[in-house]
């Protein structure tokens, strides 16, 4: 009997409509264009403007595109995990409000949290789940509205981030396609360089540190970039060498869209040429949870059967990785 994987059968995604370009931060904070494209590689993003709604508005959507493409019954999933940094709410899982949304009223849910990983893992988790032979359908949503949590007079972070939303879908696979090998790591000593100081249960909510704007992203640019290159290209090439891979064996880098030279350096490593790389970062900017769901769907339609897919991301805490999975069906 073959051995049973978990292979993405069916992707959706789901941008906000309102578009906030380097124009108009130049509005915001002293930056001009060339500067944040030269640095980045970020042109626009896309901004949740919708009053009163959160995470969820955008991850309902994602998986609603995903199930309209692929004809699926929600009722037939099994299991949702929402990967996130910003939920909804403190406490009420995103994931389970988006279920009942969606319709999908037989599967459980839950929220996963590893910031710019968070996606990453949540693919370990449900492939993990497909391969026990529990479940048959497992929907796994990257969505966040940073936003939120991000202070637009603080330039060093405003430029970056964006709005957005994409779902996968995890089945079972007997045919040797689908998530083949992982690579995940974190390290604690870097949490005091990408972090939000206030909100959680060390120092919760209280009048002075809303007015020490103490609830948004803080992060120390040149730490996190120095990190990011490094453990974003050494997990991506340990990937080839521990699966005998070489370049010409890789028809596609997925790497986490935090920086444009973040994903360049991880490319030279592996020595992929640059039609080999995914990136929408001068669309989108970095949508932390969403941006490797999203590159799926945006390059869904010149994916085939077979291809093999290395992904790579880095996240605050310090969170990272790298997955090798094989392409399950041609669009």
């Amino acid at each position: 009997m073959s051995r049973i994987t978990a292979a993405i059968t069916a992707v959706g995604k789901y941008l906000p409509d309102y578009v906030l370009t380097n124009k108009e931060l130049e509005t915001l904070v002293e930056t001009n264009d060339d500067w944040i494209t030269t640095r980045t590689g970020i042109k626009e993003r896309r901004i949740l403007k919708e009053p009163n709604q959160g995470t969820s508005y955008m991850a309902i959507r994602a998986a609603q595109d995903l199930l309209s493409k692929s004809k699926i019954n929600p009722e037939d999933i099994d299991m949702v995990i929402v990967a996130s940094a910003t939920p909804d709410l403190p406490v009420a899982s995103t994931a389970v409000y988006t279920a009942t949304e969606i319709g999908a009223t037989n599967a459980f849910a839950y929220d996963l949290q590893a910031a710019c990983s968070s996606f990453l893992y949540g693919m370990s988790t449900a492939a993990s789940y497909i391969e026990s032979g529990r479940y048959k359908k497992v929907l796994l949503i990257g969505a966040d509205k940073m936003s939120s949590i991000i202070d637009y007079s603080d330039r060093a972070t405003c430029i970056i981030f964006g709005d957005g939303a994409g779902a996968v879908l995890f089945e079972p696979n007997s045919d040797g396609l689908g998530l083949q090998d992982e690579y995940l790591r974190s390290d604690g000593s870097g949490r005091e360089f990408l972090k939000i100081e206030a909100g959680g249960s060390i120092l919760p909510p209280s009048e002075s540190t809303l007015k020490n704007g103490q609830h948004f992203v803080h992060q120390e640019g040149k730490t996190v970039f120095k990190f990011a290159v490094s453990n974003m290209a050494d997990v991506a090439e340990k990937m080839l060498v521990r699966n005998s891979l070489s370049n010409d064996d890789i028809n596609w880098l997925v790497p986490h869209q935090a920086n444009k030279r973040i994903i360049e350096a991880t490319a030279k490593r592996v020595n992929l040429e640059s039609s080999k790389v995914m990136m929408n970062i001068h669309k989108y900017g970095n949508t932390t949870s969403a941006t490797l769901p999203l590159l799926l769907a945006d390059y869904e339609n010149q994916l085939k059967k077979g291809d093999n897919l290395i992904f790579a991301a880095f996240g605050g805490g310090f969170t990272w990785g790298a997955i090798y999975l094989k392409w399950a069906y041609n669009s």
